[in-house]
């Protein structure tokens, strides 16, 4: 009985065997691939990694940055606004600027305020008392000359009737009523020709040099609202409201690097693709100018045909596209920019890497 149901295990598994050996042989369909993968349209084709990013004359996207280093009090726009340039963006906190450019314009007011004073002199109020000195030194020195007449005429008449010594008091008193007439008038000359040209020459350098101050600080003041350089479109905010921004950038959270405080495109209807040549395949391109190009996009079936634009006559290392700037391998590509019109149907972004083939004769 024991040896049956041996034998009955051992034919179980061996048909068992069978069947999964039968199941497992037939092969299931591959299913069919989302999106061809980007070929060579070319017979003889040069390919390269592209980068999607606004059309510009020179240079890649805008990245703007703050003149000046500050707390972000208010961000104006959105990433995705539109915006014309001079339109303001984000708003940094001015209140230390502020106060410097209002002291400096108090201290140029005042400058000129003292500026003007001079060139209203003289006062007719100090006209005035500068005549009445001089009218009363005449009446002293008409007074002192009477008494000296007198003296004089008693001294010749009746020599014993007044002294000599009171006759010379009575000369030495007019002769110093004369001198203080002629001091009242140099005085009323004076103050009737007005500030002296030097002191208005120097006061309005001081107020030259406050005003240029006061402006310079307006100026500085200007630059903690930082406006949109171009027409465009704002791709990306790095800041937010209370972050620090500083004219080498903001800091990233995820990355800790710096990066732009905004980054603007043109926003046009054609953007640009910049294509990285390796090195090694430079020598298969001729004649740029009329190079023939198509480009890729990952993910779709996609292909749209690029328009020359301009080549970047610098080989560098390929870093463009990583942003890894300490990699040990040196490869090194040439830079080549192409345009093409915005598909109404397929989504494009700056920033969006991308296949390219080239056309090589």
């Amino acid at each position: 009985m024991r040896n049956r149901i041996l034998f009955a295990l051992a034919a179980i598994g061996v048909l068992a065997g069978l069947i999964s050996a039968l199941v497992f042989a037939v092969r299931s369909r591959p299913l069919s691939p989302v999106f061809a993968p980007a070929a060579n349209p070319y017979e003889h084709g040069v390919y390269a990694n592209g980068i999607i990013e606004s059309l510009q004359e020179s240079g890649e996207n805008i990245n703007v940055y703050p003149e000046v280093g500050g707390t972000v009090i208010e961000i104006v726009v959105h990433e995705g606004s539109r915006v014309t340039r001079g339109a303001t963006l984000v708003r940094l906190d001015d209140s230390i600027q502020r106060a410097t450019a209002e002291q400096l314009q108090a201290q140029a007011d005042a400058a000129f305020a003292m500026l003007e004073e001079l060139r209203a002199q003289p006062r007719p109020e100090n006209l005035e008392i500068a005549r009445a000195q001089v009218r009363a030194a005449e009446r002293s020195l008409k007074s002192a000359d009477d008494d000296r007449a007198k003296q004089q005429q008693a001294y010749d008449t009746m020599p014993d009737s007044v002294s000599k010594m009171v006759l010379d008091q009575a000369i030495n008193a007019t002769e110093l009523a004369r001198a203080n007439l002629a001091v009242a008038q140099r005085n009323y000359e004076l103050v009737k020709a007005g500030a002296w040209s030097y002191d208005i020459r120097n006061q309005e350098a001081q107020y030259n040099a406050l005003t240029k101050g006061a402006a310079a600080a307006r100026a500085l003041l200007a630059k903690y609202t930082v406006t949109a350089p171009v027409d465009g479109v704002v791709l990306s905010i790095t800041a937010t409201v209370g972050s620090y921004a500083s004219p080498q950038g903001t800091l990233e959270s995820y990355s800790a690097g710096t990066a732009p405080l905004l980054v603007m495109g043109t926003g046009d209807d054609y953007v640009a693709v910049r294509c990285y040549v390796d090195e090694i395949l430079i020598a298969k391109l001729h004649d740029l100018e009329n190079l023939e190009a198509t480009m890729f996009i990952r993910g779709t079936d996609v292909k749209i045909p690029l328009e020359f634009v301009r080549v970047q006559p610098l080989v560098s290392p390929k870093i463009e596209l990583s942003n890894q700037r300490t990699e040990r391998v040196d490869v090194r590509v040439l830079p080549i920019i192409f345009r093409f019109k915005k598909p109404e149907n397929v989504l494009i972004y700056p920033g969006q890497l991308v296949d390219v083939y080239m056309r090589s004769p």
